[in-house]
């Protein structure tokens, strides 16, 4: 298992948020792969683990993210295995602290 940490400018709950959603974490596992998985979730502690896994015999990958909030920001470490993807991972893990990292745009509602 290979892992990245960052700390990032984002609160637990706005991680969370982004991270928590079946769409989202079968992407990553998709991604991960190389191709269409299916997934289940093995460890959910809001705000602070995610983890999931494949549901497919023909795959062994696994993903999973801790968080804790360490001064104006939170601390993210994604740990994620892929038995035939090892060369693979360094990239895979960069390209999802980079996206995690990402400011997202939210306009403002009702101001005109």
């Amino acid at each position: 298992m290979k892992t990245a940490s960052r700390t990032l400018m984002k609160s637990s709950p706005e991680l969370w948020e982004m991270l928590d959603t079946p769409e989202r974490m079968h992407g990553l596992m998709c991604s991960l792969v190389g191709q269409a998985t299916e997934i289940e979730v093995s460890e959910r502690e809001p705000e602070t683990r995610l983890a999931w896994k494949t549901t497919s015999h023909l795959y062994e990958a696994q993903i999973e993210v801790d968080m804790a909030e360490k001064g104006w920001g939170t601390h993210v470490e994604v740990s994620a295995s892929c038995k035939d993807e090892v060369k693979r991972l360094d990239g895979w893990l960069d390209a999802v602290m980079e996206e995690l990292a990402t400011p997202e745009k939210r306009p403002f509602g009702g101001v005109a």
